[in-house]
């Protein structure tokens, strides 16, 4: 969008004064969106604006209305949990775009980095997992959600195609459990899903009460959904950074170890053990997806480390366990 265009939006919004000078500087993050970080001369903050077209190599397109249900999604939860969000400062619906509070980085690391620089803190991954199903437990609580929030066809489009249906493509022997999973994931509806919980979209931020809590960013695929599967997506990296050459696994079997504990005592919408089967099957699929899927992750560079990732997805997922602790363990313990 041309910034001037841009500043007219912020201007209608009442975050920019009209002559003001409006710097745009450009934000690294995620492949599905451009992110700018606006410096005027009495303040800054973000405007996020959702691409149709993914930024990535395989052909990945997707609703740009998604970006209305992100900024949906942090209100929600920014009246649950006000730390545990960034605040939305305006929308214009119509340009698909929102501004929201900046995080400074200096403050405010990214959780993936210190994951893959080998910093798995178990406190901090115990607050995720409290936190997570802090929102799930919430928002399954309130009946509106479900019609506030009916975006299937934005979670079909960026995360059950993507991740399921392609990744099956890749194992036709596994086509038909993929499809299977996506069936039982689109059909078991409770909470509020984020759909994207990865380390990348989790700032280790400071909470008013002291000590560090988690910011949860990129909820481009919010809707009514599976709760399941924020846990298993989130647990998943979790695996996959300990699938590089050289790491201690045991440093991120104890943060997934807490968080999903941590998770689990949050469960009051439906059994725990009916939720944690349903994690349980989805995991390895999402440890396939990660390698063979439309989004590769981009740190596991060598084949070896790729096809390690594969010999303990598949039988997994064709004989899933039921429960998330019995994964961690046979990953952490390889036969």
């Amino acid at each position: 969008m041309p910034d001037d265009a841009l500043t007219d939006a912020l201007c209608r919004m009442g975050l920019v004064n009209p002559g003001e000078t409006v710097r745009f500087v450009p934000l690294t993050g995620g492949v599905s969106s451009d992110i700018l970080l606006v410096e005027t001369p009495g303040r800054r903050f973000c405007v996020k604006r959702a691409l149709a077209r993914l930024k990535v190599s395989a052909v990945w397109e997707a609703p740009v209305g998604r970006n209305a249900a992100e900024a949906a999604w942090m209100r929600e939860v920014g009246a649950w949990l006000p730390h545990a969000v960034p605040q939305v400062l305006g929308e214009d619906a119509g340009l698909g775009l929102f501004a929201m509070s900046f995080l400074p980085p200096e403050d405010n690391p990214v959780w993936k980095a210190e994951l893959l620089a080998g910093r798995a803190d178990a406190a901090f991954a115990a607050a995720v997992g409290r936190d997570l199903g802090l929102i799930h437990a919430r928002s399954a609580a309130d009946p509106s959600i479900a019609v506030r929030f009916a975006n299937e066809a934005t979670f079909e489009a960026i995360r059950i195609e993507p991740y399921l249906r392609a990744t099956g493509r890749a194992h036709p022997d596994l086509a038909a459990r993929f499809e299977a999973l996506a069936a039982v994931t689109l059909a078991s509806r409770h909470a509020l899903v984020h759909g994207d919980v990865s380390p990348k979209n989790i700032l280790v931020g400071s909470i008013p009460v002291g000590g560090q809590g988690p910011v949860f960013l990129d909820a481009e695929c919010a809707c009514h959904g599976d709760p399941a599967f924020d846990l298993a997506f989130c647990l998943n990296h979790l695996l996959l950074k300990g699938a590089r050459a050289g790491m201690r696994r045991d440093l991120y079997f104890d943060a997934f170890s807490v968080l999903a504990d941590a998770y689990r005592r949050q469960i009051d919408w439906e059994a725990p053990l009916a939720l944690e089967a349903r994690a349980a099957a989805l995991l390895p699929a999402l440890f396939l997806a990660r390698v063979d899927g439309k989004s590769p992750v981009e740190y596991l560079t060598a084949e070896a480390e790729r096809e390690a990732v594969r010999r303990f997805a598949r039988p997994r997922i064709a004989k899933p366990p039921s429960r998330l602790i019995d994964i961690a363990t046979a990953w952490m313990h390889p036969t």
